[in-house]
């Protein structure tokens, strides 16, 4: 093993070498254009959050997003990008893993692919998804570290060592500003996450942040998803300018679906990991609350508040969700957890499988497609009729969470040049250049101030709440003994939020027009590998996910 290692650190050289002398490729320059008649055509689109007023941020330059990278990228050709394609374009964890392993690619191939693609796409006006709010300027370093300590023996398939990863930007990463999308954090440099030491400490390479709904959308009412004011108008791959990009981790299900990372991570608090998956076409898991820290993560709110993977396949969520676990002292609903088993995973099937089917969405013809599939498969459908419950004061809870969890956020995890001390101060700040900082308003902040709701009255509404959602669900899991309820999309994402149950959505198909439908599987708390198992199944039979076709 010494001597391979001894010529993989001498090729390393030589290929140093070869870079001094071979030429530089022309610069890859943004330019910023006149967006006017595009904005212009968009006020005539059907869903009126997709009239947009902005495209890009007028805050950051995209170019300074790949800056770091300038000159290690002058010397990849379009031909070696081409030629690394086939090993990487919508591969899973585990076949890069074996490639990496047989000696076809490196980590830093691998982390230079996703950084030239995403200069590549987010250079070009006509193809950009402003996915990526920034990237990480070590990680090509972090790459390199793990070529020299390269052992083929000691490769992992199912692990996230060396894997590049794309986290949303209200997840601390150090190096790199935290800013959830926001003006008044661009200069927030935090300290990492603690999932993000626990990625670290798997061996995963941040890559860097994804764009997101600025404040995890809960910030203005009614503006587009994946709008951020430093990340400007996140895109969706399948529909460029025609579907919404879904959210609030909108950057993650669209960098997710157009290959910019192996796998991303977003978070939620109620759909905003289900609803880009869906939108995108990945397979996305919201977590039981407690099974992953959040600290060092943006907050809405500590109730319901949650990291999550957001991957092509099931398999790729089971790992990654694996390298993020661990018990956190500071946040303390988190709790120990064992790592899901994989190869469980892959072996499940659907042969005595019960499923809750909801009667309302059996007008869904891609929803009866996926039942007929799934009951072919030796399954049991169980229809039910859990009728539509109102929330009430689910509003009040993120406020009150938001008025309490954000200060405290930004006094123990924002940087010290950081000196806001509540919502109230965000807001002022913000009607300071609101134009900028606020063009589709802060109406959800303000109502955050105006709220005064008692901490009795708060816990009341919790309580109530997570009965409403843990009947609506137990109708079918408990009184109908079903392994999981089949819903659609993010549909009943405001449910399990509620409830506290996990929930994996899984691509389903496309509609007439090409927009992603996914396929969600809700469960008990804590059954994220029986989610995983039946996801995976599920996934063998259909195999619905298609690459975006102008991004392959």
């Amino acid at each position: 093993m010494k001597k391979i290692s001894i010529l993989l650190a001498i090729a390393m050289l030589i290929a140093s070498c070869k870079k001094e002398i071979k030429p530089k490729e022309p610069a890859v320059v943004w330019e910023a254009f006149d967006e006017a008649e595009v904005l212009a055509n968009q006020q005539e689109h059907d869903n009126e959050r997709m009239r947009y007023k902005l495209i890009n941020s007028v805050i950051t330059d995209k170019n300074t997003i790949w800056a770091p990278f300038a000159d290690d990228l002058a010397y990849v050709t379009k031909a070696d990008y081409e030629a690394l394609k086939p090993l990487i374009l919508e591969k899973s964890i585990p076949e890069i893993n074996l490639s990496i392993k047989e000696g076809k690619l490196t980590y830093e191939q691998l982390t230079q692919f996703y950084l030239y693609r995403i200069r590549a796409f987010e250079s070009d006006n006509d193809l950009s998804l402003n996915a990526v709010i920034s990237l990480n300027p070590k990680a090509l370093d972090f790459a390199r570290d793990l070529d020299l300590a390269f052992d083929a023996t000691k490769i992992d398939l199912y692990s996230v060592k060396g894997m590049p990863i794309l986290i949303k930007d209200n997840i601390g990463l150090e190096g790199t500003a935290t800013t959830a999308g926001a003006v008044a954090l661009k200069d927030n440099m935090a300290d990492d996450a603690f999932i993000t030491k626990r990625l670290k400490e798997s061996g995963a390479i941040i890559l860097g942040k994804a764009n997101l709904s600025e404040w995890a959308y809960f910030f203005c009412s009614g503006c587009p998803l994946g709008y951020s004011a430093l990340g400007g108008q996140t895109m969706n791959p399948y529909g460029r300018m025609k579907f919404e990009s879904g959210g609030s981790s909108s950057g993650s299900g669209v960098a997710a679906a157009a290959n910019y990372a192996v796998a991303t991570v977003g978070t939620e608090t109620s759909g905003s990991i289900l609803s880009p998956s869906s939108k995108n076409s990945v397979v996305g898991l919201k977590p039981t609350i407690g099974k992953l820290s959040r600290g060092g993560i943006v907050p809405i709110s500590s109730t319901l508040d949650t990291p999550g993977p957001m991957t092509k396949n099931v398999i790729d969520n089971a790992i990654l969700l694996n390298a993020m676990l661990g018990k956190d002292k500071a946040d303390a609903i988190t709790v120990a957890s064992l790592p899901t088993d994989i190869l469980s995973i892959e072996r499940g099937n659907l042969q005595g499988k019960r499923f809750g089917v909801i009667k309302a969405l059996k007008e869904d013809s891609l929803y009866i497609t996926a039942l007929k599939k799934i009951e072919s498969a030796g399954a049991e459908l169980i229809e039910f009729d859990p009728g539509n419950p109102g929330l009430t004061g689910f509003i009040t809870l993120l406020n009150m969470d938001m008025k309490v969890d954000m200060p405290y956020y930004l006094a123990d995890y924002a940087n010290d040049q950081i000196s806001f001390k509540s919502i109230a101060d965000l807001v002022t700040f913000n009607q300071q250049d609101s134009l900028v900082r606020a063009p589709y308003g802060q109406q959800l902040f303000e109502g955050i101030v105006a709220d005064t709701t008692t901490m009795e009255q708060l816990n009341e509404i919790k309580s109530n709440l997570e009965n409403v959602g843990r009947n609506f669900f137990n109708s079918a899991l408990d009184s109908l003994k079903v392994d999981a309820v089949l819903s659609i999309n993010n549909y009943h994402a405001g449910y399990a939020a509620v409830a506290k149950y996990p929930a994996l959505t899984v691509p389903m198909g496309y509609t007439d027009d090409g927009e992603p439908i996914s396929l969600t599987f809700v469960a008990k708390p804590f059954e994220e590998e029986k989610l995983l198992q039946l996801g995976r199944a599920y996934e063998k039979i259909s195999k619905e996910r298609k690459a975006p076709k102008n991004y392959q």
